[in-house]
């Protein structure tokens, strides 16, 4: 029997990273969080100048990280939090790791106009990122999630070797996470 590797997409502010935590709670999963890998670097870097502008990182940078922080051994479970975000990365994901995983991408599907005010709610709490810093970066990150991330969603939902759910996390934490469990049968 394969490892899991759960893939959690969606928008900034879903609540990729609450589901993260409340999965890891019930097994134990090596979570990739991509996005607090990054945030991690060091302030001056290319990589942290790339983000505070609300751009993605180029492919081949991402794929380094990745690559470097999925275990080795194949009998540990996985959870991937806001990786692929680009096609590339995608199908990089697919090739090199559906026949090691049980690939299960869950995509927290909310609109907009959600997303906005949970990161400016996020903000309010204290809890606001450098990427959450300014209106301009938000639109760019919004922007390159419709345009960039959306279209690998729908190509995921199509590949044989996957197993994909949508999932409405639009209600409140508890019920979103009872979707979710449901859609992974735990």
């Amino acid at each position: 029997m394969k490892p899991k590797m759960l893939v959690l997409m969606g928008g900034q502010g879903v609540g990729k990273g609450t589901f993260s935590q409340m999965l890891k709670e019930l097994h134990d999963y090596v979570h990739i969080e991509i996005g607090g890998i990054l945030r991690s670097l060091p302030k001056d870097s290319e990589i942290s100048r790339i983000m505070a502008k609300g751009e993605l990182v180029p492919d081949e940078k991402i794929l380094e990280i990745i690559k470097s922080n999925i275990p080795d051994k194949s009998d540990k479970d996985v959870i991937l939090d806001g990786f692929p975000r680009t096609m590339q990365q995608a199908r990089w994901l697919v090739e090199n790791y559906a026949k090691i995983f049980d690939i299960h991408v869950i995509y927290l599907d909310v609109p907009e106009e959600v997303m906005v005010a949970r990161i400016q709610k996020r903000i309010r709490e204290g809890g606001g990122r450098q990427d959450d810093a300014n209106e301009q970066t938000i639109k760019n990150r919004l922007t390159n999630f419709w345009e960039t991330t959306v279209p690998v969603i729908k190509w995921l939902s199509t590949v044989k070797e996957i197993k994909f759910s949508d999932i409405d996390v639009t209600s409140e934490v508890n019920e979103n996470f009872k979707r979710i469990r449901n859609a992974l049968e735990i």
